[in-house]
C-alpha cells in the first residue's frame, strides 16, 4: 500500500516505540508523537496510560484540533504530584522533540551556539534532565540534517546520554534508557558500539548514504536495515478519522509529501 503521507508514516513509526511497554504513562510531545501515542493506545499497546496534555487520565485518545467536550472521556484526575510519582518511579516512556542530538543521545532544547552569547535562545532545559535519568525516552526530529544531528556534543546538554564523560563519577545513571530516534528519513536506535546511534530502518525511497550525508557524525547500521513499515489500512483509518480528523499532520512537512519517496 503506497497511498499514505510521510507524516502518516512517521506517526505509525512513533506508535511503535510503545510496543511491549505494558502499563506505563505514554507522553508524546509535539503533534506527530502525540498522534503516535494515541495510535499506540488503539493498536500496539492498549495498556498504556495517557493524558493527551489534559489534567486527567483518559480512557480513549483525544483527537487533536477542535473537538466536542464529550470527546474527552476521563478516567481519573492526573495531578502534578501523581505525574511526578510516575516519572520518578520510572513508569513513563516519553517521545520528545529536541532541537539537537549527538551520537551519545544527549539532546538540546535550550540554546544554539556559545552559551555566553547564543545565536538563539529556545525553551530552556525544561524537564529533560530529570526525565533522562528516570525513565525511557525516544526522540522525534522532523528535519534530519547536520544542524540537528551535530558533530561532537550538542551546544548545551539538556539530557543525559551515553557519554561517560558526563556521568557523575563516570557511573552510568541506573535508569538511563534511550530507545528510538524517528526522523523524516529513517528510524534509529542506540544499539551501536558504546550505545552509538545506528540506523534500523530507512523510509521508502531513502538510502543509507542520504541519511549519513544529513548527519554530522558517523552512523552505524543494524545487522539488517529494513524499510520502515507502511501504515496499515486500519492505522490510516484511525489516524484520519479518529486521531487527526482535521488533517493537522499535513502541516509538519512542507508540501505534505507522500510516504514513498518518488524515484529521482
Amino acid at each position: 500500500m503506497s497511498d499514505y503521507t510521510l507524516a502518516e508514516l512517521c506517526v505509525t513509526a512513533c506508535a511503535e516505540v510503545w510496543r511491549g511497554d505494558g502499563e506505563i504513562l505514554a507522553t508524546g510531545i509535539t503533534l506527530l508523537p502525540r498522534i503516535g501515542a494515541g495510535l499506540a493506545k488503539l493498536t500496539v499497546n492498549p495498556a498504556i496510560m495517557m493524558t493527551d496534555a489534559e489534567c486527567t487520565l483518559i480512557d480513549e485518545p483525544v483527537p487533536v484540533g477542535p473537538r466536542a467536550a464529550e470527546e474527552l472521556k476521563a478516567e481519573n484526575f492526573m495531578s502534578y504530584a501523581r505525574t511526578f510519582d510516575i516519572i520518578y518511579g520510572g513508569k513513563r516512556h516519553a517521545l520528545v522533540a529536541p532541537t539537537q542530538i549527538d551520537r551519545y543521545g544527549q539532546t538540546n532544547i535550550s540554546t544554539i551556539g556559545d552559551r555566553s552569547r547564543p545565536k538563539a535562545a529556545l525553551l530552556g532545559v525544561r524537564g529533560y534532565p530529570g526525565n533522562s535519568i528516570s525513565h525511557a525516552n525516544s526522540y522525534f526530529l522532523p528535519s534530519h540534517d547536520a544542524r540537528g544531528f551535530v558533530a561532537g556534543e550538542v551546544d548545551y546538554v539538556c539530557s543525559v546520554g551515553y557519554n561517560p564523560a558526563r556521568w557523575p563519577g563516570g557511573v552510568k545513571p541506573k535508569f538511563l534508557d534511550l530507545r528510538k530516534v524517528i526522523t523524516n528519513l529513517a528510524v534509529m536506535d542506540f544499539g551501536g558500539r558504546e550505545n552509538a546511534i545506528r540506523v534500523v530502518s530507512l523510509h521508502p525511497g531513502v538510502t543509507f548514504d542520504e541519511v549519513q550525508a544529513a548527519t554530522a557524525f558517523p552512523l552505524e547500521r543494524a545487522p539488517q536495515v529494513g524499510v520502515t513499515p507502511a501504515p496499515s489500512p486500519e492505522q490510516l483509518r484511525l489516524i484520519r478519522d479518529r486521531l487527526d480528523p482535521h488533517g493537522l499532520r499535513a502541516t509538519i512537512f512542507k508540501g505534505d509529501p507522500p510516504g514513498v519517496r518518488p524515484a529521482a
